[in-house]
């Protein structure tokens, strides 16, 4: 576990170098500070009877907003984030509709820096994650209909983590938590965990009967953002946990990319991409991958 955080943050401290020789001068502004994005990215294939190629016709659907609401006075900052995203897509070869995505997540980090010049801060930082709306797995009945069942929903699971930790902020485009003594409580729907057979930890480390998990360990937060050539754009967050109390060298990993190519002001083609390991939901990588012409809004 050492090792892997060790590596990671060697990783960081690279990309903070690298940021630092390209961020802007110009001094920030003290106060509060925020910027969002609207995203909708669209989908669409159609075949006719007589289309030899194979394919399957298919409508997809992707929403999001990403919302940074900052404070800067002083040695104080406060960066916030908020993350909302839903998609849905359809074929004509399935009876029901499947979510491509769906998220909830907001992070949120105080700092107070350890001198007035200094990029380093003591901090306490709070994280949230969930989901909008229900999950299923799709299976196939005795007579081969396609059948569904609920896996997942509305705070079944969340993850909830906070601490105390030390912050490394360059600008509002890249930041890196680092908290050591990080709590972290998951609570599900009992109904999951009092099915006849239920294992204890199966569903997401929550014991049988049981609504809710605590766990105590260590945990990185990075938040990275730059520009990787004119009207490209590419923003990155990574989570990183481990337990100290089971499995401590399995650490959890979430990371996610929003690459955004402008077209216009309101036309740009968009690859999102995500990744998450968690051995309390699934033994292997949960890969996630979205691209699409999208509606691209900015408000502040």
């Amino acid at each position: 576990m050492k090792k892997t955080l060790s590596l990671a943050a060697a990783f960081l401290f690279c990309i903070a170098a690298f940021a630092q020789d390209n961020s802007d001068e110009e001094e920030e502004k003290e106060g509060w500070n925020s910027e969002g994005t609207f995203q909708f990215l669209f989908n669409q294939s159609a075949f006719n009877a007589e289309w030899q190629g194979g394919g399957t016709s298919n409508i997809a659907g992707n929403a999001g907003i990403n919302y940074d609401f900052n404070y800067k006075r002083d040695r104080h900052s406060w960066d916030n984030k908020l993350i909302l995203e839903f998609g849905l897509t359809k074929t004509d070869d399935s009876e029901f509709s499947r979510k491509t995505n769906d998220r909830i997540e907001f992070n949120s980090v105080y700092g107070y820096k350890i001198t007035k010049d200094s990029s380093w801060s003591y901090s306490f930082f709070f994280n949230a994650l969930t989901q909008f709306a229900k999950g299923y797995r799709f299976s196939e009945d005795e007579e081969g209909n396609e059948i569904r069942t609920e896996r997942t929903h509305f705070l079944s699971p969340g993850f909830f983590q906070a601490g105390p930790g030390i912050l490394y902020r360059e600008d509002d485009d890249f930041t890196v938590n680092i908290a050591p003594a990080t709590g972290r409580l998951i609570v599900v729907d009992d109904m999951f965990t009092t099915r006849e057979g239920y294992v204890d930890g199966d569903y997401f480390g929550v014991d049988a009967g049981e609504s809710s998990h605590f766990e105590f360990g260590a945990s990185v937060n990075a938040i990275y953002n730059f520009t990787i050539a004119e009207n490209i754009t590419m923003d990155n967050v990574l989570l990183l946990y481990s337990n100290y109390r089971e499995d401590p060298q399995n650490v959890d990993i979430n990371y996610s990319t929003n690459i955004n190519m402008k077209v216009n002001d309101w036309l740009s083609t968009n690859l999102i991409f995500q990744a998450i390991y968690d051995d309390n939901a699934v033994t292997g990588f949960q890969i996630r991958e979205v691209f699409g012409l999208g509606l691209n809004y900015k408000f502040k």
